[in-house]
Protein backbone atom coordinates (compact mmCIF):
# COMPACT_ATOMS: atom_id res chain seq x y z
CA UNK A 1 0.00 0.00 0.00
CA UNK A 2 1.57 3.10 -0.60
CA UNK A 3 2.97 5.82 2.06
CA UNK A 4 2.07 9.20 2.29
CA UNK A 5 3.54 12.36 4.11
CA UNK A 6 0.76 14.62 5.42
CA UNK A 7 1.92 18.28 6.51
CA UNK A 8 -1.51 19.46 8.56
CA UNK A 9 -1.49 22.90 9.72
CA UNK A 10 -3.51 23.08 13.21
CA UNK A 11 -6.75 25.51 14.60
CA UNK A 12 -5.56 27.83 17.17
CA UNK A 13 -5.54 25.08 20.45
CA UNK A 14 -3.76 24.00 23.67
CA UNK A 15 -1.39 21.19 24.40
CA UNK A 16 -4.80 19.61 25.98
CA UNK A 17 -6.99 19.88 23.27
CA UNK A 18 -4.20 18.62 20.58
CA UNK A 19 -4.02 15.87 22.75
CA UNK A 20 -8.08 15.22 22.43
CA UNK A 21 -7.87 15.78 18.54
CA UNK A 22 -5.00 13.30 18.35
CA UNK A 23 -6.86 10.62 20.38
CA UNK A 24 -10.21 11.72 18.11
CA UNK A 25 -8.22 11.19 14.34
CA UNK A 26 -7.49 7.75 15.60
CA UNK A 27 -10.57 6.97 16.62
CA UNK A 28 -12.03 8.38 13.30
CA UNK A 29 -9.86 6.60 11.25
CA UNK A 30 -10.07 2.89 13.30
CA UNK A 31 -13.70 3.21 13.07
CA UNK A 32 -14.65 5.04 9.84
CA UNK A 33 -11.01 4.65 7.36
CA UNK A 34 -10.19 1.11 8.40
CA UNK A 35 -8.03 1.55 4.61
CA UNK A 36 -5.72 4.34 6.67
CA UNK A 37 -3.23 3.19 9.02
CA UNK A 38 -1.43 6.03 11.00
CA UNK A 39 2.49 5.26 11.11
CA UNK A 40 3.61 8.27 12.79
CA UNK A 41 3.50 12.33 13.56
CA UNK A 42 6.30 14.96 14.12
CA UNK A 43 4.38 17.96 15.35
CA UNK A 44 6.38 21.40 15.81
CA UNK A 45 5.51 25.08 16.21
CA UNK A 46 6.40 27.79 13.42
CA UNK A 47 8.09 31.49 13.74
CA UNK A 48 4.53 32.27 13.88
CA UNK A 49 3.27 30.07 16.40
CA UNK A 50 1.40 27.80 14.53
CA UNK A 51 1.51 24.10 15.31
CA UNK A 52 2.08 22.21 12.55
CA UNK A 53 2.49 18.02 12.04
CA UNK A 54 4.14 15.75 9.46
CA UNK A 55 2.02 12.86 9.77
CA UNK A 56 3.06 9.18 8.05
CA UNK A 57 0.03 6.85 6.93
CA UNK A 58 -0.38 4.05 4.61
CA UNK A 59 -3.27 4.90 2.76
CA UNK A 60 -4.48 3.54 -1.09
CA UNK A 61 -4.47 7.06 -2.00
CA UNK A 62 -4.51 10.74 -1.23
CA UNK A 63 -7.80 10.91 -0.98
CA UNK A 64 -8.44 9.21 1.94
CA UNK A 65 -6.34 11.07 3.58
CA UNK A 66 -8.39 14.41 2.59
CA UNK A 67 -11.83 12.53 3.64
CA UNK A 68 -10.09 11.50 7.26
CA UNK A 69 -9.27 15.12 7.73
CA UNK A 70 -12.75 16.55 6.78
CA UNK A 71 -14.05 14.46 9.15
CA UNK A 72 -11.43 14.99 12.00
CA UNK A 73 -11.96 19.14 11.52
CA UNK A 74 -9.84 22.09 13.50
CA UNK A 75 -7.09 22.09 10.94
CA UNK A 76 -6.15 22.38 7.43
CA UNK A 77 -4.03 19.61 5.29
CA UNK A 78 -1.32 21.82 3.18
CA UNK A 79 0.10 19.38 1.16
CA UNK A 80 0.11 15.39 0.68
CA UNK A 81 3.16 13.36 -0.75
CA UNK A 82 4.00 10.06 -1.86
CA UNK A 83 6.37 8.47 0.17
CA UNK A 84 9.10 7.29 -2.67
CA UNK A 85 11.55 6.00 -0.16
CA UNK A 86 13.11 6.01 3.24
CA UNK A 87 16.83 6.52 4.27
CA UNK A 88 18.62 6.91 6.89
CA UNK A 89 22.56 7.56 7.93
CA UNK A 90 22.96 3.98 8.57
CA UNK A 91 22.96 2.94 4.75
CA UNK A 92 25.76 5.27 3.90
CA UNK A 93 29.28 4.04 5.03
CA UNK A 94 30.95 6.27 6.78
Amino acid sequence: MPRYLVQRVFDDMDDDELTELAARSKRIGKEQFPQITWEHSHVVTDGDGNTISFCVYDAPDPQAIYEHATELGRHQVSNVFEIGGDISPSDFPS
